[in-house]
């Protein structure tokens, strides 16, 4: 696949991170104080790191799948007893997206 249509893609989470952060910011309750209110760079700052943390992880993982997986199915036709053992490098790859969907989720919920 093409680097453009990878970098497009995370242009495109983070605008979608932002826009979604700008209007949480603008959801402040009408009876809060001045000082109580969202400040709206914070917000924007953790819906992008949310953002870029899920959108870079997810790829990194994908990528590390794609190459770890056809790797392991070449082994494992050629030597059926290292199945355990590639399913365990392509479960590790798999854990980078988790990991970031985690630290994205964790991001959000400070909003």
């Amino acid at each position: 696949m093409n680097w453009r249509y990878w970098v497009a893609g995370l242009v495109l989470v983070g605008l979608v991170g932002i826009m979604a952060s700008m209007a949480t910011a603008e959801e402040a309750k009408a009876g809060e104080p001045a000082a109580a209110a969202v400040d709206p760079y914070r917000s924007i700052g953790l819906a992008l790191g949310a953002a870029l943390a899920a959108g870079i992880s997810i790829a990194g993982a994908g990528y590390a799948v794609a190459k770890v997986g056809s790797a392991a199915m070449g082994a494992i036709t050629e030597k059926p007893e290292l199945m355990v053992r590639a399913i365990i490098f392509v479960a590790l790859g798999e854990g980078l997206a988790v990991l970031g969907l985690v630290i994205a989720v964790m991001l959000v919920l400070k909003l």
